[in-house]
């Protein structure tokens, strides 16, 4: 409890009797003030090279027909009539539409897609996801609920992709079996 008092009597003392006049303090402080910076001395943080990618984004409501070419990021919410071949990602939002071809690095199916994808590193069907139309990528993830129609070719390279004039050995047939 020695220990305890002690403590108690030095910090009233170091109230009671400081080591500097209050006057003396006052100046300092306001000398060490500037004013802030000028905005166009602001550097902002740097980012990631991922983060620095644009993306563009069909907004839902909208409705856009055309072609998308170029580089960057798409993100559709809405609805698109033409083509997207872009060196980039698309994203295909749930309640979206694209009605076309599609040509990029990473496809992302939220919604729906009703053509061809073709040339994609990969390619993953959410959920939600409706692909009417071949599908050409060197991976595919398909989530459970999605629903595909067409042809599908993935992790293949181009070299080692079967030709279309080869016949397979695989038969299907419909009926009953004799």
């Amino acid at each position: 409890m020695a220990i305890w008092k002690e403590a108690a009597t030095q910090r009233k003392e170091d109230t009671a009797a400081p080591t500097e006049p209050v006057t003396r303090r006052e100046p300092e402080q306001r000398l060490d003030l500037a004013p802030p910076p000028a905005p166009a001395a602001y550097a902002p943080p740097r980012r990631s090279a991922e983060l620095d990618s644009k993306e563009s984004l069909l907004t839902a409501g909208l409705t856009i027909e055309g072609k998308i070419e170029g580089a960057g990021h798409i993100r559709i919410a809405g609805k698109f009539h033409g083509d997207v071949n872009v060196r980039g990602n698309l994203a295909i939002e749930p309640g979206a539409k694209l009605v076309g071809g599609v040509t990029a690095e990473t496809v992302t199916v939220g919604g729906e897609l009703d053509g061809n994808i073709t040339n994609a590193a990969k390619v993953e069907l959410l959920e939600s996801g409706v692909l009417t139309g071949d599908l050409k990528a060197g991976s595919l993830t398909v989530a459970a609920g999605s629903r595909m129609r067409g042809r599908v070719e993935f992790g293949w390279d181009d070299e080692a992709a079967p030709t279309s004039g080869r016949k397979s050995n695989l038969k299907m047939e419909s009926g009953s079996a004799s």
